[in-house]
């Protein structure tokens, strides 16, 4: 291999340059310095991680790198993972859904205290939790009280008012009569049918209810008329949690098409509506894909989840380790039980999904725990770890706190007692892994996506392979890194130059 060829490739941050001769393919003739002599060179520009996707993402939310550490829910992704994205250079976003407010407030609060004033690249989560009213707007609430100016908005099926109310209070004329935003929505979406909301102004009849209600002013309203709802969109292929498998060359495609419909429709600029890409991305491979499909800024889950900084507990982070590409399974969402949605769970040391797609297969069939069969109520309770009564006993407590109507519903439902029943012990599922409770290891809920096990074979016989290195500041500069190289092989092979397979790799190693 010649020598040009390997530095050209292991030295992004260089320029490259080629020679031509008629007749000829091109060559390296130097890499870095000044032009040579030859009349016919020309140079392949550097190329850093920080140029990889779009320059307006990182001035809008001050970020060095267009890569975000995202959301985990149920506080996966701790207040200490989004401090540590944001100080590598990255943007994050605090794992707050299905967490109470006042948990949630702390977090902030410990974000806050952390970073300085500048520093100003995180948000929170946001999810829609249709099955609790008054939820999102609590949530909204507490947001705007605290000052959290980006927000990822996940498993929304449709736009909500709150989510309006969010966007529209952010909005402000400048003097030159731009419209500028200090409220910024990531609106996660895995279907075109549920972005184009996004993308377009909201609904006439949302802001003049909100209007109506006091909620935002006329002013605003005028403004968000005339806005996207979110001026990021992130494009959720096949990925842990919440997921509808989607491939991601297929997903963005799709997205770029409905943001140019959206755009068309209403009049925007296509180029204030920006798509990043999430699920599957794990390796520097992957990242640098999703930079050469055009997306602003990558998005990566599973592979923080493994972290030192992540809130799974250690023994959950020890089997995410073990985890191949196909040691994942589709598991019904303790959130949306009822209406047959599924999480994409690690399967490799636990019998969750399969429990829970048991639990599943009875709701759907009608049952209810007191006609099925001896058998079947055994398999309940040894599952649940005690009587079902007593599962219902809690599970009604809680139910009548927060949603009434649906728990007196159950009271006379059998068949609904028990679909909120199997929420419970779906829901307790993650807060088993989050805890390491070594008994119901078994029962354990780890998002998860084949993403990890991709990772974990990368990783393999490096230094990111044991536990206590994986951080989230080393993988994610370890996946700029290759991206980079990745990115500039493909840019020599796309100038004609020969390049062998063994340079589109790169071994993960510790950055200082």
């Amino acid at each position: 291999m010649p020598d040009y060829l390997k530095r050209a490739v292991e030295a992004p941050r260089e320029a490259v340059w080629l020679a031509l001769k008629a007749g000829e393919a091109p060559r390296i003739v130097s890499v870095g310095g000044e032009k040579p002599t030859e009349a016919a060179a020309f140079a392949l520009p550097p190329i850093y991680p920080e140029w990889l996707g779009d320059r307006a993402f990182l001035a809008a939310h001050g970020a060095r790198f267009p890569y975000v550490v995202g959301e985990m829910a149920r506080g996966i992704a701790t207040p200490r993972m989004v401090i540590e994205a944001v100080r590598a250079g990255c943007l994050g976003f605090y794992g707050s859904a299905g967490l109470p407010l006042d948990e949630i407030r702390r977090g902030i609060g410990e974000i806050r205290s952390a970073l300085s004033a500048d520093q100003i690249a995180w948000g929170a989560n946001l999810i829609h939790s249709p099955q609790e009213p008054g939820q999102e707007a609590a949530v909204v609430d507490l947001f705007l009280k605290e000052g959290v100016r980006r927000v990822s908005a996940s498993a929304f099926m449709r736009l909500t008012p709150d989510v309006v109310r969010y966007t529209a209070l952010g909005l402000e004329r400048g003097a030159d009569g731009s419209i500028t935003r200090r409220n910024h929505v990531f609106a996660k979406v895995s279907r075109a049918e549920v972005a184009e909301p996004f993308m377009s102004p909201a609904p006439e009849k949302m802001l003049r209810d909100l209007v109506a209600a006091g909620k935002i002013s006329e002013a605003q309203a005028e403004l968000a008329s005339k806005v996207s709802v979110a001026a990021d969109i992130t494009a959720e292929s096949d990925s842990g949690g919440h997921t509808d498998n989607r491939p991601a060359t297929v997903l963005y495609t799709s997205l770029s098409a409905a943001r140019a419909r959206a755009a068309a429709r209403h009049g925007l600029d296509e180029n204030a509506i920006r798509i990043g890409l999430a699920g599957g991305l794990a390796t520097p491979a992957s990242v640098a894909a999703a930079f050469q499909l055009g997306a602003a800024y990558v998005l990566t889950g599973s592979v923080n989840q493994c972290t030192v900084e992540s809130g799974l507990s250690e023994a959950g982070r020890k089997l995410l380790a073990k985890a191949g590409p196909a040691d994942v399974a589709m598991a019904p969402a303790a959130d949306m039980f009822e209406q047959g949605v599924e999480v994409q769970v690690l399967k490799r040391g636990t019998l969750f999904a399969m429990r829970g797609k048991k639990f599943q297969g009875f709701y759907r069939s009608g049952a209810s725990y007191e006609t099925m069969a001896d058998t079947d109520r055994k398999w309940v309770d040894d599952v649940l770890g005690e009587p079902f009564e007593a599962a219902w006993s809690a599970t009604r407590g809680y139910i009548q706190k927060v949603n009434p109507a649906e728990a007196a519903r159950a009271e006379k439902d059998g068949n609904k007692r028990l679909a909120l029943v199997a929420r419970r012990y779906l829901f307790q599922g993650a807060q088993w892994a989050r805890e390491g409770d070594p008994k119901r290891t078994a029962d354990y809920q780890i998002w998860c996506g084949p993403a990890m096990g991709a990772f974990n074979e990368w990783a393999a016989g490096t230094p990111l392979e044991p536990a206590e290195a994986r951080t989230v500041r080393q993988i994610a500069l370890n996946l700029l890194e290759g991206a980079a190289r990745f990115t500039r092989a493909g840019q020599l092979r796309a100038s004609g130059i020969p390049v062998p397979a063994q340079l589109f790799a790169f071994a993960p190693r510790i950055f200082n």
